[in-house]
C-alpha cells in the first residue's frame, strides 16, 4: 500500500482530532460542573446539620437514606442508560445538572434532533441535543424569572379553576409527541411496536394488578421491552449514518 493511501486508510478511521477534544473536554468539565452542583445542593443540608445545630441523629438520616433508596435508587442507574443513546455524553452532563429531563430536556432534544433529521447515536444528534438543552434551559429560567417569579401567584389566583385543573394533561401532552417523534425516527418499527406494548401491558395491567411491582415498573419495563424487541427485531440490515 502506497504511503497517501495508508494515510487515507488511517485518517477513515481514526476520529478527527476535534471530535476527540470535544469528548476529553467534556468529560472533564462535565465531571467538575456535577461535582460543584453537588456542593452547593448538600451546602445548606450541611449548614444545617453541622452549624446550625440540627442534628436529628444518624438513625433518622439512616431511616430517610433507606426510604429513598428503595424507590429511587433504581433510577441512579436506569436513568443513565436510558437517556444515553438520545442525549450523548455532553447532553447527559447537562440534563443531571440542570433537571428535569422527562418533561423537558428529553423533549427538547427529540425535538430538535426530529427537525433536523439527526439520528440518536449519532455526533450530529448529539450535539443538537446539547443546544436543545441549552436552550430549553435558557427559556425555562427567562420563564420562571418572569411568570412565577413576578406574575406567578398572581395569575394562578386570577385563573378560574376549571382552567387550573387542565394544567394535569400538561406532561401527557408533552411526552405524547415525544414518543410519536420516537417510534418515526426507529427504522424497526417491530422493535418499537414491541417495546410499547410491554409498557402499555405494565401500566395498565401488572401494576395495577401487582401494587407491590409499581416502585419497580419503570426498570421491568425496560428490560422486558429491550430483551423483547431485540428478540423480536427485523433481520434486515439497515444502514448505517455516519457520525
Amino acid at each position: 500500500m502506497t504511503r497517501p493511501a495508508a494515510n487515507l486508510v488511517t485518517s477513515a478511521v481514526t476520529p478527527p482530532s476535534e471530535t476527540g477534544e470535544f469528548d476529553r473536554t467534556t468529560s472533564k468539565w462535565g465531571r467538575y460542573t456535577l461535582l460543584a452542583g453537588l456542593v452547593a445542593s448538600l451546602a445548606g443540608p450541611a449548614y444545617l446539620l453541622f452549624v446550625a445545630g440540627f442534628w436529628p441523629g444518624i438513625g433518622p438520616i439512616l431511616t430517610a437514606l433507606a426510604a429513598v433508596a428503595a424507590i429511587f435508587a433504581v433510577y441512579w442507574v436506569l436513568e443513565p442508560v436510558t437517556y444515553f443513546p438520545m442525549l450523548g455524553s455532553a447532553g447527559l452532563y447537562q440534563a443531571f445538572l440542570i433537571g428535569n429531563i422527562s418533561n423537558k430536556l428529553l423533549p427538547a432534544a427529540v425535538s430538535a434532533q426530529a427537525a433536523i433529521g439527526a439520528k440518536p447515536g449519532t455526533r450530529r444528534a448529539e450535539i443538537a441535543a446539547s443546544a436543545a438543552i441549552c436552550g430549553a434551559a435558557l427559556v425555562h429560567v427567562v420563564s420562571l424569572v418572569l411568570l412565577v417569579g413576578i406574575g406567578g401567584t398572581w395569575l394562578l389566583s386570577a385563573l378560574p379553576e376549571s382552567f387550573v385543573s387542565t394544567f394535569d394533561y400538561i406532561l401527557p401532552a408533552v411526552l405524547g409527541p415525544v414518543v410519536v417523534q420516537l417510534f418515526w425516527g426507529v427504522e424497526d418499527k417491530r422493535s418499537a411496536l414491541t417495546a410499547l406494548g410491554v409498557a402499555v401491558v405494565m401500566a395498565l395491567v401488572v401494576v395495577t394488578q401487582v401494587p407491590a411491582l409499581a416502585p419497580f415498573g419503570l426498570m421491568l419495563t425496560v428490560l422486558l421491552g429491550v430483551a423483547l424487541a431485540v428478540a423480536t427485531r427485523s433481520r434486515r440490515s439497515a444502514p448505517v449514518e455516519s457520525p
